[in-house]
């Protein structure tokens, strides 16, 4: 069964009112003007849903995500803004993060013992990812 349209199929107009609803258990139809709901996510592509779910799934994570998809970050942090956008809001501009020698050190430790990868040691280090010292 199909969901409802999001937009016109004629002229892309996204004012539509639906003027019928009908169940198949009772064959009891209901007619008027509804308009249908209107949410947030509404004007996401079906591949931008499920990269939205598959965002939620592991936790806003991106780390994560890397696994599961098999993408690179930076593909992700691309596909996260393109999400923001069609949401309607501006990615933030991360500013480029000043880490203190201390954090530097503490990166670079973590990976030679193997809790961080290489690739999160970069993004750390390149300020892509937040790094916080324990």
């Amino acid at each position: 069964m199909k969901t409802l349209p999001k937009t016109c199929p004629i002229c892309e107009g996204k004012n539509l009112i639906v003027n019928r609803f009908f169940c198949p258990d009772c064959q009891s139809s209901i007619e008027g003007e509804f308009i249908p709901e209107r949410n947030a996510f509404q004007g996401l592509s079906e591949e931008q849903m499920n990269f939205m779910l598959t965002f939620v799934r592991c936790e806003g994570k991106l780390n994560r995500m890397e696994e599961i998809l098999g993408l690179s970050y930076p593909t992700l942090k691309n596909r996260l803004n393109d999400v923001i956008l069609a949401l309607g809001f501006q990615p933030e501009k991360e500013g480029p993060i000043n880490l203190s020698a201390s954090q530097r050190q503490q990166i670079l430790e973590d990976l030679e013992a193997g809790r961080i990868d290489t690739d999160q040691a970069l993004r750390y280090l390149q300020g892509e990812d937040k790094f916080i010292l324990d």
